[in-house]
């Protein structure tokens, strides 16, 4: 896999929740042109990009804002069990600590961290835009 994208409204506040996340911000660019029209199929796009990098460097996460056209609709807020509802999750050292980390940037836990035995401890969080991030320590 290359990347994941994700479109948030506020890329300054989504880039601040990564990196407290724990990823790199590997860089920042805008695009626009008939080649990105041609690949999103939209007309006249204009849109920042910041690619953030795991710590591990194996994985990364584009952030974009669109400032033109105009988004028609809204990102869902639809439960977790919905199909097609994208999320991502990440391995973390602490779970409690990275959530009341993220806290402090709009996050919400979803449910209630869980512990599976001896062996995980995880939950769901919506991060930017709704996003659902999953948080998971591997206690082994």
């Amino acid at each position: 896999m290359d990347h994941v994208g994700v479109v948030v409204e506020d890329l300054p506040a989504a880039i601040a929740f990564f990196l407290e996340l724990g990823l790199e911000l590997e860089g920042e660019a805008t695009v626009e042109g008939e080649w990105v029209d041609q690949l999103v199929g939209l007309d006249g796009v204009r849109a920042d990009l910041a690619f953030m990098r795991t710590p591990d460097g194996n994985g990364r996460v584009e952030l974009s804002t669109f400032h033109s056209p105009v988004a028609t609709g809204t990102a869902p807020r639809a439960p977790v069990n919905t199909p097609g509802i994208p999320r991502l999750t990440f391995a973390v050292d602490a779970v409690n600590d990275v959530l009341d980390r993220l806290r402090a940037h709009g996050a919400e836990l979803v449910g209630e961290v869980a512990q599976y035995a001896d062996i995980y401890r995880y939950c769901y969080v919506r991060g930017p835009d709704g996003l659902i991030i999953g948080l998971v320590d591997d206690l082994r």
